[in-house]
Formats: C-alpha cells, sequence, structure tokens
C-alpha cells in the first residue's frame, strides 16, 4: 500500500480523529521514538489521552496461533453519569493501523465488542475510547508476532468463485454464556462473508495483486436503536467476526448494513434467539 494511501485509511476513518488541537499531552504514555509518536498527531492532533485505567479493557493473546483473525477485545464502562461516545482501535505496525472505529448509539454508559484483525508484525494494539464529554482514554498492549507471512500480504482463502458467491452473507449467533451475559444484556456474535481485500496479496493463479475491495462502514441495529456504527480498513480480517451485547428486552432482531470500497451494500435482518 502507498504511504498516501496509508494516510488516507489512517485520517479517513473517524470524524473525531481529526479534530487539531495543541500538543501531546504529559498525561499519555510516552513511547520515545515509537511508531506511536508518529501515529498519534495524525490521528488525535494534540488533544490530551488519560490512562484507560478503570475506564477501559483491552484483552489480546500476546502470541496469537493465527496472524490473520487474532481476536481484540475492548470493554469500557462510565460510572459518572458520562456515556461512551466511540471508540477506536488502533494497530501501531500495520499498514493501515487504524483498525476500527465505533460511533455508539446515544446513552450508553457501556460497551463491550470483540474483532478479529489482522496483524502484520510484532505490535502494540490500542483502544481509544471517547467520552460524551470529549474526554480521551487508552489501553494497550503488546502482541507478539508468531511469524510466518505477513497477514495483510496473505492470499485469501477459499477460491474466488465462492468468495464472490458468498459475499455479503451474515449470520448471528449466541455467545456461550461465560458469566456476563445478564437478564437484559445477551451477548451474540455477528459473522459476515467478506475477504476484505487488503490490496497487497497476490492472485496464486494470476500472480498478480487482487485488488482492494475493503470493508468500509457497518451499521448495526436493534429495532430502531442505534447499537453502533464501524468505520473499517484493511486490517479488520477476512471474513469478520464481532461479538457485541443486545439488550432482551428491545427489538428481536438486529438489522446490519454492511458497505464496501466498491460501492456495494448489504442489508440483512437477523433474528436474536436469546429474545425471541
Amino acid at each position: 500500500m502507498s504511504n498516501s494511501m496509508s494516510r488516507r485509511n489512517v485520517l479517513g476513518l473517524s470524524a473525531w480523529a481529526m479534530v487539531a488541537v495543541a500538543l501531546p499531552s504529559a498525561s499519555a504514555p510516552a513511547f520515545a521514538g515509537s511508531t506511536w509518536d508518529g501515529l498519534r498527531p495524525e490521528v488525535f492532533g494534540t488533544r490530551a489521552i488519560e490512562s484507560g485505567l478503570g475506564v477501559v479493557t483491552l484483552k489480546a493473546p500476546f502470541r496469537p496461533a493465527d496472524q490473520r483473525a487474532v481476536p481484540i477485545e475492548i470493554n469500557t464502562r462510565f460510572g459518572d453519569g458520562r456515556t461512551v461516545k466511540s471508540v477506536m482501535l488502533v494497530v501501531d505496525e500495520n499498514p493501515s493501523p487504524v483498525a476500527a472505529t465505533f460511533q455508539l448509539g446515544p446513552n450508553q454508559r457501556k460497551f463491550e465488542v470483540k474483532a478479529h484483525v489482522r496483524l502484520n508484525q510484532e505490535t502494540r494494539v490500542r483502544a481509544i475510547v471517547e467520552a460524551s464529554d470529549g474526554a480521551l482514554y487508552m489501553a494497550s498492549q503488546l502482541v507478539k508476532f508468531a511469524g510466518g507471512q505477513a497477514a495483510c500480504a496473505a492470499p485469501p482463502t477459499g477460491n474466488p468463485e465462492e468468495i464472490v458467491a458468498n459475499m455479503g452473507k451474515m449470520q448471528l449467533s449466541d455467545v456461550a454464556d461465560l458469566g456476563t451475559s445478564t437478564t437484559i444484556d445477551h451477548r451474540v456474535r455477528l459473522s459476515i462473508s467478506h475477504p476484505n481485500h487488503t490490496g497487497m496479496a497476490l492472485d496464486q493463479q494470476t500472480l498478480l495483486y487482487i485488488p482492494l475491495r475493503m470493508i468500509t462502514d457497518l451499521a448495526v441495529r436493534q429495532g430502531d436503536v442505534k447499537l453502533f456504527d464501524m468505520n473499517g480498513s484493511i486490517t479488520i480480517s477476512e471474513n469478520p467476526v464481532f461479538e457485541f451485547d443486545v439488550n432482551l428486552t428491545g427489538a428481536h432482531d438486529v438489522a446490519v448494513t454492511l458497505k464496501d470500497s466498491d460501492g456495494t451494500a448489504w442489508t440483512r435482518v437477523l433474528p436474536i434467539r436469546a429474545g425471541s
């Protein structure tokens, strides 16, 4: 990917990520000479980023088994009356470091999401949460590289005909109860068929680069209630998987609209089995 395309992916995913302010805050973690030193002002300007301790937790495998689909989980909550406005997932060393930005619906004091991403090499991953008052909080974790081919250049699985035939298919399933569900909140898993082509993988037959075709937008609604809008990038894995909570007192279905960089859109209305 060219530097100009990488920069567009960094800067074009989130309106709030482009706000320009003063100098980097002394309260944010400093990694002298790191990729984050250059990335942070491009994405956040000079907005202060506070420690996420007590506000946001980030879970990722220290040495993932598959660099092409690494599960990253973000949990954030405010107990002081503020709500969660947005959550950004950043992968420092990837060609498109801003993996995804989740813009939440109103009045959400907590948000939990799990997504599968590609990791190109050893890197820090970060979750940056924006509160309703504009304050930013961050948690980060180092993820080791298990070796093998860089994930963004890895060829897609399956043959091209099957990939095209299945593109846009979606499934909503229950997540096994891990003790986090309540009588109101219930965890579901959204599985999407889409190659999320990076533009950096070779077709194994033609030996030509497979054109970029990435997920740009994902809108998730429970009835009339906005759960989140996501802006995506090539860092999201092939056939992406997202886990999030639905409210069992709300509508018994989830409407999902997916858009990609080719301008194609798919909309599916999926039943919530636990709520029916």
